[in-house]
């Protein structure tokens, strides 16, 4: 089936240049209202791969994001914030660019055309076959990334990816592929914005459900998070207060005592006491 990089195809729009500042911003928004339409179509290939993420995880494996440019740094953003959120080890989601930390806030010149440099950034993490890895590329044709899945492949390593192409290098080669097709951007070529929106909405919809489906959430809560500020301190305080069915002061008292929401609960059920 013939390949056509959709992310790189022209515009709809001509002459942006000459667009007042109100009929940019509007065209802009309406082609981002596609995205979420977009991904819908591809649930199907999510719960297939978030599904062997849940398996991997639950017999103690991790999940591993690699990517260049944009779609590096929003895996890293995605598994940074996957600790705070839901009390997990900061290796249990781990996110690898293209060119190292250094490549999270500058471009690292020709980082993405390595074809070995992957495998190797995988190796410093002591990737094995326990471990799921999501390559993510809007393209489907950066070398960093499918050169990487391919070697995955070989060692018996689930892998997975986030693709706004169809029928592209990267979709074929992993197991268990997500394409995302949101056709062209506002601006020719600039995958930063329909497709980064895209591969964002996923890694939520892949990360949130991976820890509901591990326990992580209880309710609609998230009842593992870290206290790491006095806005979270407040927010886990009145989760207690809604779960047990106790006051305020009593609730921080709790919190302060056992330092996290699900023990807080736990511990009062059990014993009645503060």
């Amino acid at each position: 089936m013939k390949f056509n990089k959709t992310t790189e195809a022209e515009s709809k729009y001509q002459d942006l240049d000459k667009m007042e500042l109100n009929e940019i911003l509007k065209n802009i928004n309406k082609e981002d209202i596609l995205v979420p339409v977009a991904v819908e179509k591809a649930i199907p290939q999510i719960e297939k791969l978030t599904e062997q993420i849940v398996l991997k995880l639950k017999k103690g494996g991790r999940l591993v994001y690699i990517g260049a440019g944009t779609s590096g740094r929003l895996g890293i953003v995605d598994a940074s914030e996957c600790p705070p959120t839901f009390g997990v080890e900061d290796n249990l989601v781990i996110g690898l660019i293209a060119g190292g930390d250094k490549a999270i806030r500058k471009a690292v010149e020709n980082a993405e055309d390595s074809i070995t440099q992957g495998w190797k950034d995988l190796n410093e993490i002591n990737i094995n076959d326990k471990d799921v890895v999501i390559g993510i590329a809007a393209s489907g044709t950066t070398p960093y990334v499918v050169s990487t899945l391919k070697k995955c492949n070989e060692k018996n390593i689930t892998t997975g990816c986030i693709t706004c192409n169809t029928n592209s290098p990267l979709g074929k080669t992993a197991k268990f592929p997500i394409e995302i097709n949101v056709g062209p951007e506002f601006l020719t070529g600039s995958s930063r914005m329909k497709a980064g929106t895209a591969q964002k909405l996923v890694l939520n919809m892949i990360s949130t459900t991976t820890m509901i489906l591990l326990g992580k959430v209880k309710g609609n809560k998230m009842i593992d998070m870290q206290l790491s500020n006095e806005k979270l301190v407040d927010r886990g305080t009145k989760m207690i207060v809604e779960e047990i069915n106790v006051d305020y002061n009593t609730a921080k008292i709790l919190l302060n005592k056992y330092k996290s929401v699900r023990n807080s609960i736990e511990n009062y059920k059990k014993t009645g006491l503060i």
